[in-house]
């Protein structure tokens, strides 16, 4: 298992949202950013405040062209119940093989339970990385307030 680096490719993984047809990561985000979660499960509390906060801030994310796609193990009614509950409006997959994830992304698996635990990315509009953050636990996790600060600022730097 290796960590994505910034620069790198985020690999192809494909997504199952309760309302949809399956993306396929990173195309489903090229020419925008992206933010690709994995949270926990929904009986995480942590991992729900992280969700709502990213709902809370569509309009900001919107602004700098940010899109968010969340995944994690739960089976697709428990996701459909939580995206329905915090009336989630990015798309939210479900029943995700946590060790092809990890083996993929670098993700950690929670040993004893199997879910995946919270790790986020900032993707470039070409699908490569600009920041990951892992947490090997329920804490340590993107916030989105950081994302749309990381991204107007790479808009106004851009070279």
């Amino acid at each position: 298992m290796s960590l994505l680096q910034p620069g790198d490719k985020f690999p192809a993984l494909s997504v199952q949202p309760t309302d949809g047809d399956a993306l396929q990561l990173p195309d489903a985000l090229a020419g925008h950013y992206g933010v690709v979660l994995f949270y926990r499960g929904s009986w995480c509390p942590y991992c729900n405040a992280q969700l709502r906060a990213f709902e809370r801030a569509h309009d900001a994310l919107a602004e700098v062209d940010a899109a968010v796609v969340a995944l994690s193990v739960d089976d697709a009614a428990t996701t459909r119940t939580l995206v329905e509950k915090h009336r989630l409006r990015f798309p939210v997959g479900h029943s995700a093989d946590a060790p092809a994830i990890s083996a993929a992304t670098g993700a950690f698996v929670d040993g004893q339970h199997g879910h995946l635990e919270s790790t986020g990315f900032v993707l470039d509009p070409t699908g490569a990385v600009v920041v990951s953050v892992y947490s090997s636990g329920a804490i340590g996790r993107l916030v989105p307030e950081d994302v749309v600060g990381l991204i107007r600022y790479l808009r106004e730097h851009a070279a």
